[in-house]
């Protein structure tokens, strides 16, 4: 079977961490055997490398095709513009993406079918590819994709136009279906096929022996991890940690992750009077976040919006708990009394709340891990194949 895998979130050589979920998921299907594939993955046009631009120098800097993994990408260039570029997104990443896909087709690689990642803009471009090139299509949907972009009209109906012409939709959580359902999509056409987790690349490493590595002391480590934005919450992980702080002077916070508010969070540590036990360390890559899980005593995960965070089982199959909002695909995650504990309330006082009734029950960090082991990506791949096959033969059969 032959498929097309399309998607902004996809790494690169110059943003080897960006996407790389859908990486992941496409390499374990690809272990299967069953299935050859080669990925589309275009990046916004930028004129400049010039480092002064920061990310959008690395959109220019991105080489059109390369080799990553044993995969084959290329990376065409759209036009993202300015203040309309939220609408117009969908278009001209279809269009800039029209002659790569024919490129691939030119080489001999015809395709059974279109596997897109992300309903907007990369789904409703794809079911433009799809109906260009006459392939069925199927779209993941992964979060704010589904519970947050939708709340604008327009984008909301693009994204019904482009679940009407997939043949199947995919949510990494069964909350993002429920979305579709609720809008009247047919439910034999939803499937849930959640992420897994590396158990190989994040596993447990001796907590002792990390610390002193990474130059961390104090009981306990709190760990938060992803963009430096407000949605992530990193904000209330500090206010939780100045109410810990008061009972338990040795608690320590290190945020992992950079963006806009980096300086907000600096200025909310000086001002809670906690900056002396807060640790930004910017972005880190997968083999240094292993490291982090493995000295941290509790992950934290303050969010307002989450699909299937992968931060969680990253951390749990490291034996380190979690304590998280109690939001969209969180629970189906945190689903056991020794994978942490939910908060139902987004403020600093509930998350020390919860922290302070994990610690007083004590944590398992082997009983951590074997719940990890129940994710692995064996489930998904055989959802993928079940799912591809079925499409294959109603269009053999059409």
């Amino acid at each position: 079977m032959k498929v097309l895998t399309f998607s902004t979130l996809f790494p690169s050589s110059v943003r080897p961490g960006h996407g790389i979920f859908v990486e992941t998921r496409l390499r374990e299907l690809l272990k299967s055997g069953q299935v050859e594939s080669r990925v589309v993955a275009p990046v916004p046009w930028f004129p400049s490398t010039d480092p002064r631009w920061g990310e959008y120098a690395k959109f220019a800097a991105t080489p059109r095709r390369e080799q990553r993994n044993g995969l084959d990408v290329l990376h065409p260039r759209y036009l993202l513009a300015p203040k309309i570029g939220m609408t117009s997104a969908p278009l001209t990443l279809a269009l800039g993406a029209r002659a790569a896909v024919q490129q691939l087709i030119d080489e001999g690689f015809d395709f059974d079918l279109i596997d897109a990642h992300y309903y907007y803009p990369d789904g409703v471009a794809a079911a433009l590819l799809s109906q260009w090139f006459k392939r069925p299509l199927t779209i993941t949907a992964r979060g704010t994709d589904l519970n947050l972009i939708p709340q604008y009209a327009m984008p909301r109906r693009m994204i019904e136009w482009a679940a009407r012409r997939a043949a199947g939709s995919i949510g990494v959580c069964a909350a993002l279906m429920e979305v579709l359902r609720g809008w009247g999509h047919d439910p034999a056409r939803l499937h849930t096929l959640r992420n897994g987790v590396d158990l190989a690349r994040f596993r447990p490493l001796p907590q002792d022996a990390m610390r002193a590595e990474l130059g961390v002391d104090g009981r306990p480590l709190l760990l938060s991890v992803g963009h430096l934005i407000e949605r992530k919450g990193h904000h209330i992980a500090i206010e939780a940690l100045a109410r810990v702080a008061q009972q338990r002077p040795g608690a320590r916070l290190v945020i992992i992750g950079e963006g806009e508010e980096r300086t907000a969070l600096q200025a909310l540590a000086q001002r809670l009077g906690v900056a002396d036990k807060v640790r930004l360390t910017g972005a880190l890559p997968n083999t240094e976040l292993l490291k982090w899980y493995s000295a941290a005593d509790l992950l934290l995960l303050c969010s307002s919006r989450e699909g299937w965070a992968n931060v969680l089982l990253e951390s749990m199959a490291c034996g380190t708990p979690v304590v998280a909002t109690d939001i969209w695909g969180t629970p189906e995650v945190v689903a056991a009394p020794e994978a942490g504990r939910l908060v139902a309330e987004r403020t600093g006082q509930a998350f020390a709340d919860a922290i302070e009734a994990l610690l007083a029950a004590g944590t398992d960090r082997c009983a951590t891990r074997r719940f990890a082991e129940g994710f692995s990506w064996q489930a998904t791949t055989e959802g993928q194949l079940r799912l591809f096959q079925q499409i294959q033969e109603l269009r053999a059969h059409a």
